[in-house]
């Protein structure tokens, strides 16, 4: 196990009526002007916008809105926060939806004091210095964007789709009543609960050793979702099913399982190429992909790491070829995304034969991506070919 400094500052408050600590949360951090961020009106029609606002007035702080914000969250939304927030001289920022809400409003904070284009944060031309606070109000299970530094942000002026870490951005507190994702459809329901399964698999294929504990955490999170995410769905309604499911959303990369080891995101670098010329729901994306990617790198040298998935999250019968119980867990993995009816291929989404070769050029520009096994521009091209 490597060594790893554990720091993991964001509050969480968890549970039914958790809303109530709002306004006495905003002002532990200075805020009296807040700037809220959201995206689609499912927020105004389920009342959970009023609520807010009324906490809000009844706390005295004073408030002004973005909405909008769309999933694969655009640099646009970003610039247009900034502006907002410096024009109502905001102290605050307070994001209320799911990971794409929460990065755009993390970006915002980021640049609001920055003088250059907030886009220089994601291209290395500059470094996040200063921020406003930010805090969270999670409406959907998928990225655990809510605990963690780190924002996705798309750019449809240069077609690119690019991640930003930083433990400046971590938001301070965040709020997770299962309630609030009682009306998250079940496509996005579906999507999330892909999502989540991805994080863990990008930390589960590791190849560094001595790490039983953080690979037990990732198993436990995975039969998490591979057990509530269909309930989530067909009860929308069902506690249980959707607390389950969002606390492990945000287990799953709040950095607990990552501490010690080396991830792999290579299916996340390339589902981020695809969505970028395509804006495909980030979770679709990642189910699609990831059964071919394993498939592509399982070999003799890894095939323990498949074996215990098959045998461990899967339930397949312990056997002695372990190439071959490995292919059955991926098997599994994909019959269950296909049970969430999240479409198998790339062609079923829109996306064209023609368009892959572009899509394995953002995904590897120049060095190879992956460190459980690297991928080189080939690699990368025969795994989307299998998606047609």
């Amino acid at each position: 196990m490597q060594n790893f400094t554990l720091s993991m500052p964001t509050k969480i408050f968890f549970g039914k009526s958790q809303l109530d600590v709002l306004g006495e949360q905003i002002k532990k951090h200075s805020g009296s002007k807040v700037l809220i961020c959201y995206g689609s009106n499912r927020i105004k029609e389920d009342g959970l916008l009023d609520t807010i606002i009324n906490l809000l007035n009844e706390s005295n702080i004073t408030y002004s809105e973005l909405s909008g914000i769309q999933p694969n969250p655009r640099i646009t939304s970003v610039r247009e926060g900034i502006k907002i927030g410096r024009d109502n001289d905001v102290d605050f920022i307070l994001a209320v939806g799911g990971g794409s809400i929460i990065d755009c409003a993390k970006t915002i904070a980021a640049g609001f004091f920055y003088d250059g284009d907030p886009w220089d944060f994601f291209t290395d031309k500059a470094k996040v210095k200063d921020t406003l606070p930010v805090a969270a109000i999670l409406t959907l299970a998928a990225t655990g964007s809510e605990m963690n530094g780190n924002a996705v942000i798309t750019n449809m002026e240069t077609v690119s789709k690019k991640a930003l870490r930083t433990s400046r951005i971590t938001p301070v507190f965040s709020i997770l009543d299962p309630e609030h994702t009682f009306t998250v459809p079940k496509y996005h329901t579906a999507a999330g609960t892909a999502d989540i399964m991805s994080h863990v698999f990008e930390q589960y294929f590791s190849t560094s050793e001595d790490i039983y504990l953080q690979t037990k955490l990732c198993e436990a999170i995975l039969k998490t979702a591979i057990k509530y995410g269909p309930i989530a769905m067909n009860e929308p309604e069902n506690y249980e099913a959707r607390a389950n499911l969002l606390f492990a959303g945000t287990l799953a990369l709040n950095d607990l399982i990552s501490f010690g080891l080396d991830g792999d995101w290579s299916v996340h670098i390339i589902e981020h190429a695809v969505s970028a010329i395509s804006d495909l729901t980030h979770g679709t994306g990642l189910a699609i992909l990831t059964p071919p990617w394993m498939k592509h790198v399982l070999d003799e040298n890894n095939a323990e790491k498949f074996y215990n998935l098959a045998v461990n999250v899967f339930n397949i019968t312990p056997g002695d070829d372990k190439l071959e119980i490995a292919e059955k867990g991926i098997d599994e993995l994909q019959k269950f995304f296909t049970s969430l009816e999240i479409p198998a291929k790339l062609s079923e989404v829109g996306i064209k034969e023609e368009q892959l070769d572009e899509i394995a050029k953002i995904a590897v520009p120049s060095e190879p991506i992956g460190s459980f096994k690297e991928l080189n521009y080939n690699d990368v091209l025969e795994i989307l070919k299998t998606t047609f």
